[in-house]
């Protein structure tokens, strides 16, 4: 089976088969160690700043198709699109000496990646796609983090079930070159299906870690004060906080 594939079904079967074992306190120390096993595992073999596998134009796919949230119905939100997210903003806040509010032709004004990589979702599909935005790290270096910085927290604009979307990283992945805040998609900005206009990818892990909507960076130094504690709005129901691909 293909390595992503297998993730994709341990972590199908962390959050299904294994609800009970789950739910009991030995559960939930099992399946904890289990994870930073994996997480550790997988950056002591590949590397910290291995890169993903990246592909040429040839291969993307004829449609990238959006899962969770595919449209916002919100005034604000309404608006925004309506003059092309003219005035949407990109906060940095938390633990950085130099807070910083973003504005999108700030974003498209920092130097910008672009890779091509394979989008993996836990619910089994996948699709390649050509992204383009400024390193997660050039934000970071320009907020300047503070020592006792340990994760960064994205806020999102949409919501799900009632809740509001977010998601967190480590430094790790937050300075990793592949690990970018994104506004375009093949060439064009990003539909909204898709996250416009702004949204994580984090290459190295599975579809629901990149966040999607973006309208903060949050830096901290713990998670577990935040919304259910878990790190993201996935994990706070079950699924792994760290989901590598």
């Amino acid at each position: 089976m293909h390595r992503r594939g297998l993730l994709a079904g341990i972590a199908a079967l962390a959050t299904g088969g294994c609800a009970k074992v789950a739910d009991s306190g030995t559960g939930q120390a099992l399946l904890g160690a289990a994870e930073t096993w994996h997480m550790n595992a997988q950056r002591f073999l590949t590397g910290r700043n291995a890169l993903a596998t990246e592909f040429t134009r040839a291969d993307i796919s004829p449609f990238f198709r959006g899962n969770g949230t595919t449209a916002i119905d919100t005034p604000e939100y309404a608006a925004a699109k309506a003059t092309d997210f003219a005035n949407w903003r990109l906060t940095v806040t938390g633990l950085v000496a130099h807070p910083l509010t973003l504005s999108m032709e700030n974003i498209r004004r920092l130097p910008q990646r672009t890779q091509i990589t394979r989008h993996d979702c836990v619910e089994g599909w996948s699709a390649i796609g050509e992204w383009t935005g400024p390193q997660l790290a050039t934000i970071l270096r320009g907020a300047t983090l503070l020592p006792s910085a340990r994760f960064i927290v994205f806020r999102c604009a949409d919501t799900l079930g009632g809740a509001p979307y977010y998601e967190s990283i480590d430094l790790v992945d937050a300075f990793h070159p592949q690990t970018i805040i994104a506004h375009m998609l093949n060439g064009a900005p990003l539909p909204e299906r898709n996250g416009a206009p702004l949204r994580l990818r984090v290459e190295r892990q599975l579809g629901y870690k990149h966040a999607k909507y973006l309208t903060g960076l949050e830096i901290v130094s713990d998670l577990s004060d935040i919304h259910g504690g878990h790190g993201g709005y996935w994990e706070d129901r079950g699924y792994h906080w760290y989901a590598g691909a």
